[in-house]
């Protein structure tokens, strides 16, 4: 690899770092825009979050095409980039995970408002904590 590859490959790293921490700043904005009452600011982050996404991806092609693993294990310079970034990238989709776990409950909870607005038959939790929409056994008889 040549003097202007290794730099390149330095370089593309570099700025994956700085979008990883880009996106991870993103995802924690988007956790509280979840946990908020303002669904414009949750369509925002989600912009944001993919165009960050997209960016990440346009340099990780650039960084495939000047990746020669047997060279770069003996640049430490460039495998400490590397460790950091996939620290960041395991980061962000810990977050992204978090993100999505949050929009499903949400969701669920949305589906038992409607639901109970359509006249739906009640949610009821059983001795598990599970849900089902009607009691197993009358809780009381007359």
């Amino acid at each position: 690899m040549n003097d202007a590859a290794w730099q390149r490959l330095e370089t593309v790293l570099d700025r994956e770092i700085q979008l990883a921490e880009e996106l991870a700043a993103t995802l924690t904005t988007e956790r509280a825009a979840l946990t908020g009452t303002e669904p414009a600011a949750v369509v925002e982050q989600a912009a944001i979050k993919t165009a960050l996404v997209g960016q990440i991806e346009s340099l990780e092609s650039e960084r495939r095409s000047l990746w020669e693993p047997a060279a770069v294990e003996s640049s430490a310079r460039v495998s400490a980039r590397w460790r950091s970034l996939m620290e960041l990238v395991a980061r962000c989709r810990n977050a992204n995970d978090v993100n999505g776990y949050i929009i499903n409950t949400r969701r669920g909870q949305v589906r038992q408002l409607i639901d109970v607005v359509r006249g739906g038959a009640p949610v009821t939790y059983g001795p598990a904590g599970k849900t089902f929409a009607r009691a197993l056994r009358a809780l009381a008889r007359a």
